[in-house]
């Protein structure tokens, strides 16, 4: 059982689909399958279910626990005797659903650790326990909760989100605006599974709306830009006022005490960070976000 087999396996798990797994790991199909049954024989039994589509069953995502933690310790290890040998205060992996947020606290962070390495990873949500978990990344910052155990947190910032509208829209000159009134509004929002957008359907859910939305992206940065171009309205969080540069929008505060976001950092449970890890920690968690 090398490692390498574990690695793949891994991704097998992820994707759940062999060809697309073998392009992303740049093997042949035909071998990979190898590799998994391989795998499945010196444990005894099946770890997908193979009716139809590729699935990983129970048993493969028992073992796929075990092994995301095994080869999280091992990475750990590595980078601890590279730290410990001399190279440094080592390297910081920070995954966030949008990078945009920590432009400041990243600047600072390298003026004062220019010889630390930052890599950054975009990542959803639902992603980052299980990248936490197998210590693929240091520390993931998210605007919506991630349960799992074996994860330690700390509240960066409670803010309001607002309403965002073009500055020559007829709410433009409201201080506030119910959910209510909202209703067949044209939306710019995420797609399903970001916190905006989960944050905009249980708004409307709670009073029993549905928004109705024109425009759904990954891009949470350019919703802001569309709305200044006329297509709509949106929900942005107070953070970004700071970077609303151009032509002014028009920033409506909504009516309702649960119109806000959180933003949150988890890192897993174990003294397991790097100095350069505990460092942007520390950064993070003392930066004057409001």
């Amino acid at each position: 059982m090398d490692l390498n087999s574990l690695r793949q396996f891994l991704v097998v798990a992820r994707l759940e689909h062999l060809s697309r797994a073998a392009e992303e790991l740049r093997v042949a199909q035909p071998s990979l399958s190898r590799t998994i049954a391989r795998l499945e024989g010196e444990l005894g039994t099946p770890l997908f279910d193979r009716a139809g589509r590729l699935r990983l069953n129970d048993t493969g995502r028992l073992f796929r626990g075990y092994v995301e933690r095994s080869l999280g310790e091992l990475e750990a290890g590595r980078r601890a005797v590279a730290e410990a040998a001399g190279e440094g205060f080592g390297s910081v992996r920070l995954a966030s659903e949008t990078l945009m947020t920590f432009t400041g606290p990243l600047a600072a962070y390298k003026r004062a650790h220019p010889d630390i390495e930052v890599e950054l990873h975009q990542m959803p949500a639902a992603d980052m326990a299980r990248a936490l978990l197998a210590q693929e990344v240091d520390l993931c910052v998210a605007s919506q909760p991630i349960p799992a155990d074996g994860l330690e947190s700390v509240q960066l910032v409670d803010e309001a989100v607002w309403l965002v509208a073009p500055p020559d829209h007829p709410l433009a000159g409201r201080a506030s605006v119910t959910v209510e009134e909202l209703a067949g509004e044209p939306f710019i929002s995420t797609h399903k599974g970001h916190w905006q957008r989960r944050l905009l359907d249980r708004l409307f859910a709670a009073r029993g709306l549905t928004p109705r939305i024109v425009c759904e992206g990954d891009e949470a940065s350019a919703i802001a830009e569309l709305i200044k171009a006329g297509l709509g309205v949106g929900l942005v969080p107070a953070l970004a006022r700071r970077s609303d540069a151009g032509p002014p929008s028009a920033w409506i505060a909504v009516d309702g005490p649960d119109c806000r976001r959180v933003l949150t950092m988890y890192w897993g449970a174990g003294g397991h960070l790097s100095t350069a890890a505990r460092l942007m920690r520390t950064t993070l968690a003392e930066w004057e976000w409001a």
